[in-house]
């Protein structure tokens, strides 16, 4: 584990995200950081496509 230097901007962003989403800030950092990993390597599927492909994924983990 480390520390990431975000910008204050970014923090604020992430504190507004998670209070919508109810998520801590950190839950919230690691889900926008996962999305845009996912994002990067399947750049043919939509948000939606890449939410139920990880639904999918975590249902087949059991």
């Amino acid at each position: 584990m480390g520390i990431v230097k975000i910008s204050d901007e970014l923090h604020d962003d992430l504190r507004i995200a998670s209070q919508v989403m109810e998520r801590s800030i950190n839950a919230q950092a690691e889900f926008w950081l996962k999305i845009g990993r996912l994002a990067e390597q399947h750049q043919h599927l939509s948000f939606a496509e890449l939410i139920q492909q990880s639904l999918q994924e975590a249902r087949n983990r059991g």
